[in-house]
C-alpha cells in the first residue's frame, strides 16, 4: 500500500474574489521568462497553490494561460479538503484539476507555481524554507511566482524565484487609485514587508519612487497612467535598474532586479538617488 504523502504548510484564510489576481495573470501571459519555462515542456503543468475558499481565481488562471499557451495544464492545490471538494464542480481535467497539497506540491513536477497570498500568515524567517520546499518540486528551468495583493487586486507585488534564487520584484497597481506609489508597501511580499524601514534597500526604492511621483505631478493632467509612466522613467534616470518595456509601465507595472531591493541594507543606487 502506498504511503500517504506528508502535506507541508498551513491553510490560508481562504479570502478570494473574482478577478483578484488579474494583474499577476496578465503579467504571466506576457513575461518572457514564463514563456520560456512553459515552452520547455510538451504539456506544461502550472500549480496554483492556496487558491482559497473558492476556485474562481484558479479557473481564471487556466482560462488566461490556456489562451496564451495552448496545452498548458493548471492544478489548484489546497490543504483544506473541504475547499478541494468545493472545487470539484469547476474541474475540467486534464486542462484544470484540483487536489490536496501544500509546499510539497502534491508530488507533482510543475514548471510554474503561482503562490499568492499564501505566505502573509507566516513569519519572515519561514519565507526561505517555504521557497526552497516549493523549488524542490519545480522542474529544472521552472519558476515560482510568490506574492500578495489587496482584496480586490488593485495593489499587487510579487517575487519571481528561480532555482538559483530570487530574480526580481514586480509592483502592479491600479494607478488611478493611488495616493502615492509607496501605498503598495502594505502589500509587499512577506520577504520584504517588514523591511520597509530606513536603512533597507526596499525603503530606498519606494522613497525614491515617491519622490519621482512628486516630480511627475504635472503629468497628472494627462491621467494617472501618464504620471506613473513618467515616474518610472525618472526612477530609471536616477540610476535604478528598471526592467521591462514602457508599455508594461503604462499598465501600472514596475519590475526591478531582486538584488536592488533584497533585505540587508542600502544599495549604491539608493544612496546616490536620495
Amino acid at each position: 500500500m502506498a504511503r500517504a504523502r506528508t502535506l507541508i504548510g498551513a491553510p490560508t484564510r481562504g479570502t478570494t474574489n473574482p478577478n483578484r489576481l488579474r494583474r499577476i495573470d496578465r503579467w504571466l501571459t506576457a513575461d518572457a521568462g514564463v514563456a520560456r519555462a512553459l515552452a520547455g515542456a510538451a504539456a506544461p503543468l502550472v500549480v496554483d497553490l492556496g487558491y482559497g475558499a473558492s476556485p474562481v481565481t484558479t479557473v481564471e488562471l487556466a482560462k488566461r494561460l490556456g489562451a496564451a499557451f495552448p496545452g498548458v495544464r493548471v492544478l489548484g492545490l489546497e490543504l483544506d479538503p473541504e475547499r478541494v471538494a468545493a472545487a470539484v464542480h469547476a474541474a475540467d481535467p486534464p486542462r484544470l484539476d484540483f487536489r490536496r497539497g501544500g509546499f510539497e506540491l502534491a508530488g507533482t513536477r510543475p514548471v510554474l507555481v503561482r503562490a499568492f497570498n499564501v505566505l502573509r500568515q507566516y513569519a519572515e524567517h519561514d519565507v526561505a524554507p517555504s521557497w526552497e520546499a516549493m523549488l524542490t518540486g519545480i522542474a529544472p528551468g521552472g519558476l515560482l511566482v510568490e506574492g500578495t495583493c489587496d482584496e480586490v487586486g488593485r495593489l499587487c507585488s510579487w517575487v519571481t524565484v528561480a532555482h538559483e534564487g530570487p530574480r526580481s520584484l514586480t509592483l502592479s497597481c491600479k494607478v488611478d487609485t493611488l495616493d502615492r506609489p509607496s501605498t503598495v508597501a502594505e502589500r509587499l511580499p512577506k520577504a520584504l514587508i517588514h523591511r520597509n524601514v530606513p536603512g533597507e534597500r526596499v525603503h530606498d526604492f519606494l522613497s525614491t519612487l515617491d519622490a519621482c511621483w512628486d516630480t511627475a505631478a504635472p503629468f497628472g493632467a494627462f491621467g494617472a497612467r501618464a504620471r506613473w509612466t513618467e515616474s518610472v522613467r525618472l526612477l530609471r534616470e536616477r540610476g535604478w535598474p528598471v526592467l521591462g518595456r514602457r508599455d508594461r509601465w503604462r499598465l501600472g507595472e514596475l519590475t526591478v532586479p531582486w538584488s536592488s531591493v533584497a533585505p540587508g541594507g542600502h544599495t549604491e543606487v539608493g544612496r546616490a538617488s536620495r
